[in-house]
């Protein structure tokens, strides 16, 4: 037990040696970009920053949901010319309702409208109802389930294109976190100034390519054609342009969009990239459709509205529109990361200044260093030399979490730091059980060895367990906590890892040879 081989200390002294090597990025400026200089990143409460609250349309959800449903209705009866007078969506009933003209083919019609049932693969659970009734009225209502499940999705794809988003922007480790069943919480450490990346996160960003209505005149004043929509030009809003409102290609078959400059006249652009099917489609379009106008649109608006003056096969294309440099790198940001599934609104925004987060850490740099001195103390006082053994493991323990902090990048908060000092408190226990079992052994009358063997040995399985069980409530609390409470539990795990090693390994060595050195007669515990 107190035996160690050249192998296994020379092993503890390169992890205890590692473990500097790791921290000291913390301490000086990264000399060269190249160098993996990896650090602890400060949280939204010791750097400073800003806070966003967003809130997912669900109404749009639902609506969106009821157009397609509708689309979907007017695809299945066309085939079979079954013609109706009405087609209306009631989105305050979750529903669709169908007026056939020829009520003798309402069961037919209801026959068509069966595939477009959706079933859940687990549970089987239809995402709608069907009725029809005789008098030719069909209504076909959303389940509640399929509601819910179709919003918490939207919830998980918003979250997930918000932090491509904000990864596009060069923030370092943004804390982006679902609260409740229809809100995101976005913490950016470091971003005094949020309106930009407000702005990123807050389009919808869905764009499409549409044929232009060269027949129609929005200028008259009328409502637009059957088929067309009047939409805004992005950079004139006074002027429209009558759309149409059949989708030839959609922007969710982008690939990549890199803004760039047109090399004739040096004008700031969007330069995209298709996949496959979108290239094929797109190609075919403006193979078509040469010399008519094709219309760009973002979020009902239309950016550019080019002649295609011959087919474009290789699936790239060009954005121009009056941008500029850092417009045009908007936008190709928004079309990399992918179009929300629903607009976001901000509910709450709040800004934590510089001088807050110094005073935060300057608190906290207070507390951790006054907590660790009285443990020194304590320990000095009570056992004096292994309670300076224990202290000088607890300075390794210190550097070896911040160490493993670094390696992971974790970000440190106000709470991460109360892990910290409580860290101290847990590793000072297992040495305290130790020293303990040491006493009782040599009061029992065992000659020193034995007395350090037994005291180590009976002491280990008290602190495997207690150290396996915090461990775990811990894991939990980062598996199923958020923001700050993940932070305190990343301090917390890693210092029972590193507590454990000190503990039982690096304090062990110490004593041995220690004991190697000086054979005593009486231990001083």
């Amino acid at each position: 037990m107190m035996y160690f081989s050249r192998m296994k200390t020379m092993l503890i002294a390169g992890i205890c040696l590692l473990g500097v090597v790791l921290g000291l990025p913390n301490l000086f400026p990264s000399p060269a970009p190249w160098l993996p200089w990896r650090t602890v990143h400060l949280g939204l409460d010791l750097r400073g920053g800003s806070y966003l609250l967003l809130e997912v349309d669900m109404k749009a959800v639902l609506k969106e949901r009821l157009d397609n449903l509708t689309d979907s209705i007017r695809q299945a009866l066309r085939p079979a010319q079954i013609f109706y007078q009405s087609l209306e969506a009631q989105p305050d009933q979750d529903r669709v309702v169908l007026k056939l003209r020829d009520a003798s083919r309402t069961d037919a019609a209801v026959h068509l409208l069966q595939p477009l049932i959706a079933r859940d693969p687990s549970t089987g659970a239809a995402d709608m109802s069907i009725e029809g009734n005789p008098n030719g009225t069909i209504t076909l209502t959303l389940s509640a389930a399929a509601l819910s499940q179709r919003a918490a999705g939207a919830v998980d794809q918003s979250i997930e294109i918000v932090r491509r988003r904000i990864d596009e922007t060069g923030v370092v480790d943004p804390q982006i976190t679902r609260q409740g069943q229809d809100r995101i919480v976005v913490q950016l450490p470091g971003v005094g100034d949020p309106d930009r990346i407000k702005q990123l996160i807050g389009k919808t960003a869905h764009m499409t390519f549409r044929l232009v209505d060269e027949a129609a005149a929005p200028s008259s004043g009328g409502p637009a054609p059957p088929g067309d929509d009047y939409l805004q030009m992005q950079d004139q809003p006074n002027q429209k342009i009558a759309v149409r409102k059949r989708v030839d290609v959609d922007g969710a078959d982008l690939t990549d969009a890199r803004a760039g400059t047109n090399p004739e006249t040096g004008d700031w652009v969007v330069n995209f990239t298709f996949n496959a099917a979108g290239a094929r489609r797109f190609a075919d379009v403006t193979r078509a459709s040469v010399n008519h106008r094709f219309a760009i649109v973002l979020d009902n608006k239309v950016i550019s509205a080019p002649v295609i003056r011959e087919p474009i096969t290789g699936g790239r294309g060009q954005i121009s529109g009056n941008f500029t440099a850092s417009s045009a790198n908007d936008l190709a940001v928004l079309l990399r990361a992918g179009a929300l599934p629903a607009p976001l609104t901000v509910v709450e925004q709040r800004s934590v200044g510089p001088e807050l987060g110094a005073d935060s850490i300057r608190a906290g740099a207070i507390s951790l260093a006054v907590g660790f001195l009285l443990v020194i103390a304590f320990m000095g006082f009570f056992y004096g030399l292994f309670g300076w053994f224990a202290n000088l493991a607890l300075l390794v323990n210190l550097v070896l979490m911040l160490a493993i902090m670094s390696l992971l990048q974790a970000t440190l908060t106000l709470p991460g730091m109360a892990g910290i000092l409580l860290t101290l408190g847990m590793a000072v226990d297992a040495n305290i059980l130790i020293n303990e079992r040491i006493r009782e052994e040599q009061k029992l009358g065992r000659p020193p060895l034995q007395a350090l063997e037994h005291g180590f040995q009976r002491a280990y399985s008290t602190i495997f367990d207690s150290n396996a069980t915090a461990f775990l409530a811990h894991v939990m609390l980062f598996v199923f906590g958020s923001g700050p409470v993940r932070g305190f539990a990343v301090t917390i795990t890693v210092g029972i890892a590193t507590s454990l090693f000190t503990a039982w390994m690096l304090t062990r060595l110490l004593v041995s040879r220690w004991y190697v050195a000086t054979r005593p007669k009486l231990l001083p515990v």
